[in-house]
């Protein structure tokens, strides 16, 4: 069994590797296949609240909701975080979803981020996030 490349190896041999093919072939079990919809049922199938639930505390509809969860839509980052803030993700289950999504992680050195980050350790809602962005004027997610 092939032992897991760390995000730092895979760059070490992205740039030491003048043939593409060859690294894609050699690194293919360590790509992220997993489908966005999979992993976004994966880490609900754990919540105890019901979709209709869910979606109001996402601030979507629950036609939009499902769509995400069949794969139909391929939401925007704003969406999935406002999908993790109702889902009640942890900041690393979100990060891992944004990362899954291949969107930018949260970074706090941005303040719209320092306070979605913040929002989400200290499991706000997103109608609270959504006031301290107001507040530091800066756009809501939803």
């Amino acid at each position: 069994m092939m032992e897991s490349k760390n995000t730092d190896n895979l760059k070490q041999e992205l740039m030491s590797d003048p043939d593409i093919n060859s690294y894609i072939k050699e690194n293919r079990p360590s790509f992220m296949d997993c489908r966005i919809s999979e992993l976004l049922m994966e880490l609900y199938d754990g919540r105890k609240m019901s979709k209709a639930e869910l979606a109001r505390r996402s601030g979507m509809s629950e036609v939009y909701l499902h769509q995400l969860f069949s794969g139909r839509r391929n939401p925007s980052r704003d969406k999935l975080l406002c999908l993790c803030i109702g889902m009640e993700l942890s900041i690393e289950e979100t990060q891992r979803v944004l990362r899954n999504s291949a969107y930018a992680e949260l970074y706090p050195r941005i303040r719209r981020e320092a306070v979605i980050y913040h929002g989400i350790v200290h499991h706000a809602s997103l109608n609270e996030i959504n006031d301290h962005l107001f507040e530091e004027n800066e756009k809501a997610l939803c």
